[in-house]
C-alpha cells in the first residue's frame, strides 16, 4: 500500500460526515465542540445509538468505546434510564426549585461513597473540581493546591499546568500566570517528593489527583501510594480531593475508594453519577462542604460562605437519570460484566499486538483499557514507570490513522482510552480485537508504523 490508503478509504467511506464537518467548520470553531473528538482528516457524525452501537449518518454500524465519554456504564439507551427521563419530560425539565429528586439522587450518593457526609450538585465535572478546589481553599484559608504532573482535572484555568508533555507549559493559551502560580506541580507516584514539598509548605490547601491513575489510567497507581497518600495529607493537615469524574461509580459501587478503602475528604464526581445525562456532584466531609451552607450571620454568609450558583444544578432530568442509573448498579453485578469484558477485551488486543509486530501495547484496570503506540512500553506500563513517556505521542498521525481504521473495521474508540459498558458482550469482544487487528496492520502496511 501506499501511505495515505487508510485516509483515501475513510474519506470515501463517510461522504455525508465529510461534508457535515465542512459545514460545521463555518459556524461551530474548528468543526467541533470537544477537543478529543478533533480527527484527521475530519470526524465521524453520528445519527443514533443503542445499546454498544452507534450508527453513523453514513450508515455504518460501530461498536462503540467512548460510550458518552466514559458516562454510559449500562451503554446508549438503556430501558430503566429512558424510562425514568421520559416519565420526568412530562412533569418539568427545569423547576427553578428545591424538589424531591434531588434530594433522593443525593441520598443514593451519600450511600454508594464512603467521603459523601455531604452532596453537593454541579452540571459537570470541570464545575466539581472547580469547587472542589475554591471549598478547600476556603476551609483551609490558604491559597495553593497541589496538583500531580499527567493528571487531568478539567478546564478551568485553575488545574491547566501539566496536564501533558511538556509539562512546563500549560495545556492552553489564555491561562493568566496568576492562576498557574496557584498550582504546586509534584510528580506523581512519589510520596517522597510530595513529603518534601508539604514539609517545606505552610499555603497548601488540598492535593487533587485521579485515584485511578492520570490521565483516565494512563500513569498507572496502586492501592499503597494512595494510603501513602492518604497519611501524608492528614498528618500536614491538608485536603485531599480526588477526582473520580471516570472512576465514580465506574471502578466499585463506590469508586475507588469504595474498592481500596482510601477515603478522601473531599470527591469530585460526574459522568456515571448523572446517568449520561450533564450533571457533576462535590461530594466530601460535612465541615467541609458546610462552608457551601448559609447561617443567621450576614458577615459570615458574606465573607466565609463559599459561593456557588449553576442554572442546571440538580435539574429535574439530570436527577433522574442518575437516580435510575445508580439504581440499576448498585448491586455490583454491571461491575462484573463490565470488568470482565474489559479484561478479555485487552487479553485480545495484546495478542493482536503481538500478531501483527506493531510497537506499543495495551493495558489498563477495572472496565478501562488504554493503548499505546509507543516501542518503549511494549510490556505495558506499571505504577513508577516515567510518566513523562507514558503520555508522549510521537507519531500524533499514527494516532489518527489507527482510528480511522478502527472506524472502517467497525469499531470506534477514543485516542489512548476505551470505556466498556456493562452491556458489552462477547461477540463484541471478539468482533473488535479482530477490528484492532485489522487495523493495526493497515496503519503499518500505511508506513505509519515504520
Amino acid at each position: 500500500m501506499g501511505q495515505g490508503r487508510v485516509q483515501a478509504e475513510y474519506e470515501r467511506a463517510n461522504p455525508r460526515s465529510r461534508a457535515l464537518a465542512a459545514q460545521a467548520r463555518q459556524v461551530i470553531p474548528g468543526g467541533i465542540t470537544h477537543d478529543i473528538r478533533f480527527l484527521k482528516p475530519f470526524p465521524i457524525a453520528v445519527d443514533r445509538a443503542k445499546g454498544t452501537r452507534k450508527w453513523t449518518v453514513d450508515g455504518q454500524e460501530l461498536i462503540d468505546y467512548w460510550m458518552g465519554h466514559g458516562s454510559l456504564f449500562l451503554g446508549h439507551g438503556h430501558p430503566a434510564i429512558v424510562a425514568a427521563v421520559h416519565a420526568q419530560l412530562d412533569r418539568g425539565t427545569h423547576y427553578g426549585a428545591c424538589h424531591e429528586l434531588e434530594v433522593r439522587w443525593a441520598e443514593i450518593v451519600q450511600d454508594l461513597v464512603p467521603s459523601a457526609q455531604r452532596v453537593r450538585f454541579t452540571a459537570s465535572g470541570t464545575e466539581a473540581t472547580h469547587l472542589a478546589l475554591r471549598v478547600a481553599r476556603a476551609f483551609t484559608g490558604r491559597p495553593k493546591i497541589v496538583k500531580f504532573e499527567g493528571h487531568f482535572h478539567g478546564w478551568h484555568d485553575g488545574v491547566q499546568a501539566a496536564v501533558k508533555p511538556p509539562y512546563e507549559a500549560p495545556s492552553s493559551a489564555g491561562i493568566p500566570g496568576e492562576a498557574l502560580g496557584q498550582i504546586v506541580l509534584c510528580p506523581p507516584n512519589d510520596l517522597k517528593a510530595l513529603e518534601v514539598l508539604l514539609r517545606e509548605r505552610q499555603d497548601v490547601a488540598a492535593v487533587i489527583l485521579e485515584p485511578g491513575g492520570g490521565a483516565s489510567g494512563t500513569i498507572p497507581t496502586d492501592v499503597g501510594y494512595l494510603r501513602g497518600l492518604r497519611e501524608t495529607t492528614q498528618r500536614h493537615q491538608v485536603v485531599l480531593i480526588f477526582d473520580e469524574v471516570i472512576t465514580g461509580f465506574r471502578y466499585a459501587p463506590g469508586g475507588v475508594q469504595g474498592l481500596t478503602g482510601v477515603v478522601p475528604d473531599v470527591t469530585a464526581l460526574a459522568k456515571i453519577v448523572a446517568g449520561g445525562l450533564p450533571g457533576g456532584a462535590v461530594v466530601g466531609r460535612a465541615d467541609i462542604l458546610d462552608r457551601l451552607a448559609f447561617n443567621d450571620d450576614p458577615a459570615w454568609n458574606r465573607q466565609h460562605k463559599v459561593a456557588h450558583a449553576g442554572t442546571f444544578n440538580a435539574n429535574p432530568l439530570s436527577a433522574a437519570a442518575g437516580i435510575a442509573m445508580l439504581g440499576e448498579i448498585r448491586d455490583g453485578q454491571a461491575h462484573g460484566r463490565a470488568n470482565r469484558a474489559a479484561a478479555a477485551l485487552r487479553a485480545g488486543m495484546a495478542e493482536a499486538w503481538r500478531r501483527v509486530g506493531a510497537p506499543g501495547c495495551v493495558y489498563g484496570e477495572s472496565s478501562i483499557f488504554n493503548w499505546t503506540l509507543e516501542a518503549a512500553l511494549t510490556d505495558g506500563p506499571k505504577p513508577g514507570t516515567p510518566h513523562r513517556g507514558l503520555q508522549a505521542m510521537a507519531n500524533p498521525a499514527a494516532y489518527h490513522a489507527l482510528r480511522c481504521a478502527l472506524i472502517l473495521n467497525g469499531v470506534d474508540v477514543c485516542p489512548l482510552h476505551g470505556w466498556v459498558s456493562a452491556e458489552h458482550t462477547d461477540a463484541d469482544v471478539d468482533r473488535t480485537v479482530q477490528a484492532f487487528e485489522k487495523a493495526l496492520a493497515l496503519i503499518r502496511d500505511d508506513g505509519f508504523l515504520a
